[in-house]
């Protein structure tokens, strides 16, 4: 009889998974590669599917990975949130926090925090708002929003406000299964810049990507520019392109179930840095104090 799964499998599991290496996550939680290794094998054994694809490079998540993943991050946040209940339920909180966050931490980070958050503190409301990263700068400067939520990465002099780095978040390369430009373990952006690239505008993305190309001295071959993330999976899963991103938004299928792969990049290419933004040295209202503290305990960076 196969043995039940523990929570030291799933946190090893979920470190491979988020890491894309066993290696890299035997060093993050301070354990043998062959912990790692062991552990993923056995809950593989347990569910009677493959989790990892093996790759020269790393790993990568097959599609029932994928979904196991989202329970297991699922039981390994509950788990944390219940440790941390009854100091965060002390006084039974009330009141409202005007925040705001950009397009793509909206979309792909801050929602399943933010339930968690208000599973912690049924009297508190929040003002939740769509803003551009520049407007949030403003408004969070004029004390309009107590807290703000972007890509802080791309903030500049972000010693203006209180600010904390909550998710850093590697960019790969995404290419279509077998496209040329795969056949190289770690393509260089050198190499990258011989195929057509699909360029993703949104929350300053090309601004982001003329960073990186430029302390290169190179150009990408753009084809095509677009503000719709399942605009660009669907060009990339058909081969018209091939695109940098972070892991925060990579999802390995287009809408019509063609795949995307990711593959770690030979150059530096910098991390995208999603954090909190609010006016330094103003005292903060304690409903926004709160989770400001939720999110920074949360992500533990």
């Amino acid at each position: 009889m196969a043995k039940d799964v523990s929570l030291r499998q799933l946190r090893y599991f979920a470190a491979a998974a988020e890491t894309g290496q066993f290696s890299m996550a035997a060093a993050k939680l301070f354990v043998s590669q062959s912990a790692i290794t062991n552990a993923i094998l056995l809950l593989e054994d347990r569910l009677g599917v493959k989790l990892f694809e093996r790759h020269p490079y790393g790993v990568s998540l097959t599609a029932e990975g994928h979904r196991f993943h989202q329970h297991a991050q699922h039981i390994l946040d509950s788990l944390q949130d219940a440790l941390r209940e009854p100091r965060f339920r002390a006084g039974q909180l009330a009141g409202s926090i005007r925040i705001a966050a950009s397009y793509t931490v909206l979309g792909y980070f801050l929602p399943p925090l933010l339930a968690r958050f208000r599973a912690n503190y049924p009297g508190v409301e929040l003002d939740l708002r769509d803003m551009a990263r520049r407007d949030i700068e403003a408004a969070v400067a004029s004390g309009e929003l107590e807290l703000g939520v972007a890509i802080v990465s791309n903030v500049e002099a972000p010693e203006r406000f209180g600010h904390h780095v909550l998710i850093r978040s590697r960019r790969q390369l995404w290419a279509a299964t077998g496209h040329p430009v795969l056949r190289t373990p770690y393509p260089s952006l050198e190499n990258i810049a011989t195929h057509p690239y699909i360029l993703l505008t949104v929350d300053e993305g090309e601004e982001s990507n003329r960073r990186y190309w430029d302390e290169r001295g190179l150009e990408p071959a753009i084809a095509f520019r677009t503000n719709g993330m399942e605009a660009l999976r669907g060009l990339v899963a058909h081969g018209f392109g091939v695109t940098i991103l972070s892991d925060m938004v990579y999802r390995p299928w287009s809408l019509e179930g063609k795949k995307i792969e990711a593959r770690p990049i030979l150059d530096v290419v910098p991390y995208m840095e999603v954090g909190l933004l609010w006016q330094r040295d103003a005292s903060l209202a304690a409903p926004a104090e709160a989770l400001r503290q939720f999110l920074i305990q949360a992500c533990g960076i």
